[in-house]
C-alpha cells in the first residue's frame, strides 16, 4: 500500500502533519535531526519542501510563501506536537541536542524534565512550534 493512502488498520491515528516554515533550510536542519533521532526516514524532497516517514505517519515541511504571519502557539490553532520517546535516555540525548542548536530552545528549563508532570522534553523549533518528546514510564523501561 502506498504511504499516501489510508490504511484501515490505523483508523483514527494521524496520517500526516504538514508544517509551513518561513526559513525552510533552518527548519529542515532541525526537523531532519529530530525526526531521524525518533526513527523517521526521509520520504520525499522537492524544491520548497521535505517529508519524513515513520510507519504509517509522515511529517511534511513546506516553505511558507507568506511569512508575514508568524506562528503563535498561544493563539487559536495548533499548540504543539508530541512524540513518543523510546526511553528517558533518549529524551536526555534529545534535550542535549536541542541545547547545542542555535535554532531551537528547550522550554521550561526550571521544571525540566518533569514540566508536564512526566518525563519529557519540551522545546521550540525554529518557527516557534512547541515539540514534546515523552519518555515511557520508568517502570516500563528495561
Amino acid at each position: 500500500m502506498s504511504d499516501d493512502y489510508a490504511d484501515p488498520a490505523h483508523t483514527g491515528q494521524l496520517h500526516h502533519v504538514e508544517l509551513y516554515a518561513s526559513d525552510l533550510e533552518t527548519s529542515v536542519e532541525f526537523w531532519d535531526w529530530l525526526l531521524a533521532e525518533l526513527g523517521y526516514e526521509r520520504k520525499n524532497e522537492w524544491n520548497g519542501g521535505r517529508s519524513w516517514i515513520n510507519g504509517p505517519m509522515y511529517l511534511v515541511l513546506v516553505w511558507a510563501d507568506d511569512a508575514d504571519h508568524p506562528f503563535d502557539r498561544q493563539a487559536a490553532g495548533l499548540n504543539h506536537l508530541a512524540f513518543h520517546g523510546s526511553s528517558r535516555e533518549q529524551v536526555d540525548r534529545l534535550t542535549a541536542g536541542v541545547r547545542e542548536r542555535a535554532n531551537a530552545t528547550v522550554l521550561y528549563e526550571d521544571r525540566h524534565p518533569f514540566a508536564g508532570g512526566y518525563y519529557a522534553l519540551y522545546c521550540e523549533d525554529p518557527e516557534g512550534i512547541k515539540v514534546e518528546v515523552v519518555a515511557p514510564d520508568a517502570s516500563a523501561e528495561t
